[in-house]
């Protein structure tokens, strides 16, 4: 098979700040394969997480340039001597995820069948995506609420907190955010932004607001104390940054309520599916998220969305430049087309 990379530069709509920093602009990569006329395409984005060596746009495509020839040897349909292989290598989480997606895509495009149908899955079952507001001011975070509603007529907010101010600056925030919309479901995402103590009383508070869960309220590596936290806290407890696949998920079974599953850190569809399948048998809730992610990549994750409890797959409706099409949102929810494969294709202008 032939493996091609291409970068491309997606920019936001409105800056997005959580606790660790702000992010206005990533380029991405696209990665094809073709084999017997047929093309998958794929998505890395890069991200920054502790356990995980950051690395840069130029360096992912700098290490996959290094890789295509080993790769180039095989066949599409070979996906698991290609996921070993990768791992062997140690190569980074989001390329193996471009690289999984593409294959994927190939694979359903041989068949003529979108990825949905080939697992089995009922679109019917998907529910709603929320979309994120970052850390802000009550004033700006107010604007942004406004943004949001009159864009799409948001249901489900996800509010970024951990502001380095503290959390009487988060709780500040989350005031404004329900006054400006009372009706409006609201979850919380601390990014790692606590420590302990705090992490307990925000719980509490928020539980007060009608928040609906919190997502990662200490930072990754200190999953020691999830079992504090889980036993004093009157919310639901997901962690993200701690969980990357689904060898993490039996240390943190007994100490949280779900995972977040994110494609660039499980290294691909083909991950994500078992990570569906080990958190579920452990009793856990499940929720996608996304990075800075174009639709391409967030395509991918809604051909599963019919197995996720929630949905965070909002990145690209940030974005005022994203050259792919794919998944379609209606009342609210990400719902894959009927297009063989993802079913993604270069936007039309």
């Amino acid at each position: 098979m032939q493996i091609c990379l291409a970068p491309f530069t997606v920019n936001k709509r409105f800056p997005l700040t959580i606790s660790r920093g702000t992010t206005a602009q990533t380029t991405n990569i696209l990665v094809t394969i073709e084999q017997d006329k047929i093309e998958g395409w794929g998505e890395a984005s890069p991200f920054s997480i502790v356990r995980e060596e950051r690395k840069n746009t130029d360096e992912l495509i700098r290490e996959l340039q290094q890789i295509i020839p080993i790769l180039e040897n095989y066949h599409p349909i070979e996906r698991q001597e290609i996921e070993e292989k990768l791992k062997e290598l140690q190569v980074s989480s989001s390329l193996q995820a471009a690289i999984d997606t593409a294959l994927h895509d190939w694979m359903g495009k041989k068949t003529g069948l979108p990825l949905w149908r080939l697992w089995g899955l009922n679109r019917d079952r998907i529910v709603p995506i929320s979309v994120t507001v970052g850390i802000n001011t009550p004033q700006g975070a107010r604007k942004r609420v406004q943004d949001w509603i009159a864009l799409m007529g948001a249901k489900i907010l996800k509010i970024k907190l951990g502001n380095p101010d503290g959390i009487e600056a988060d709780r500040a925030m989350i005031l404004a955010v329900r006054e400006e919309a009372p009706n409006t479901i609201l979850t919380v995402d601390a990014n790692g932004g606590w420590n302990l103590d705090e992490a307990i009383a925000m719980c509490d508070w928020l539980a007060q607001q009608g928040v609906k869960y919190v997502e990662q309220p200490l930072q990754e590596g200190e999953e020691e104390k999830l079992s504090i936290l889980y036993a004093r806290s009157p919310l639901p407890i997901f962690v993200d940054e701690s969980c990357f696949s689904s060898r993490d998920i039996p240390r943190l079974a007994n100490c949280v309520h779900g995972i977040n599953i994110k494609l660039m850190k499980t290294g691909g569809l083909s991950e994500a599916m078992r990570t569906i399948q080990v958190a579920k048998a452990c009793g856990l809730k499940v929720m996608f998220g996304c990075y800075s992610d174009s639709i391409l990549a967030n395509t991918a994750m809604s051909h599963l969305s019919p197995l996720a409890d929630y949905l965070d797959l909002d990145s690209h409706l940030n974005l005022i430049d994203d050259p792919f099409a794919g998944a379609i949102l209606e009342e609210g929810r990400l719902l894959p087309n009927d297009l063989p494969g993802l079913g993604v294709h270069h936007r039309r202008n």
